[in-house]
């Protein structure tokens, strides 16, 4: 695996891991990540400290409990890290330019998984492009969010058209 990078929606933060920092990539449904994520659960994995570098802006930290911490972007809101005080940090795997190549290993907090979280991929599909017939403004929309890979400006001088 070669280097990662990866950012908040805003593009506020960006973050790059080198060669050979991941860890364990995981998914935890306990209820603190389910609020830290605002989601059924929270994709993450763990990278070595000094592999990891922020390469635009600072996270801000949440100490969610006595033993972590939780960090986001402090414009956009965007979840970015667990860091536990003993352990190796995680970054939120879906934050990653190319979150594809992530996949989790392992789900942690299974006590709290929601009742339907593994009826999910039985749910009925469709793609953006199919549900724009009914949701008229899908057909037009225009994306503020940073683009899946390092700018050296941004926000850029003039307004995405």
């Amino acid at each position: 695996m070669t280097r990662l990078t990866g950012g908040c929606q805003c593009g506020a933060v960006r973050f790059a891991v080198a060669d050979g920092g991941l860890g364990l990539a995981s998914i935890c449904h306990c209820r603190m990540c389910q609020k830290a994520f605002g989601g059924f659960y929270a994709p993450l994995v763990q990278v070595h400290p000094d592999k990891l570098t922020w390469t635009r802006g600072e996270r801000t930290l949440f100490r969610s409990s006595n033993h972590v911490a939780r960090g986001f972007c402090a414009t956009c809101g965007t979840p970015l890290t667990y860091e536990p005080d003993a352990e190796y940090p995680a970054l939120a795997i879906g934050a990653f330019d190319e979150p594809a190549r992530i996949p989790p290993r392992m789900q942690f907090g299974t006590e709290a998984k929601l009742p339907y979280a593994d009826a999910v991929p039985a749910l009925r599909a469709r793609t953006t492009e199919s549900t724009a017939v009914e949701a008229s403004f899908l057909g037009d929309i225009v994306s503020f969010q940073h683009p899946d890979h390092d700018t050296a400006v941004w926000p850029p001088e003039s307004e995405p058209s």
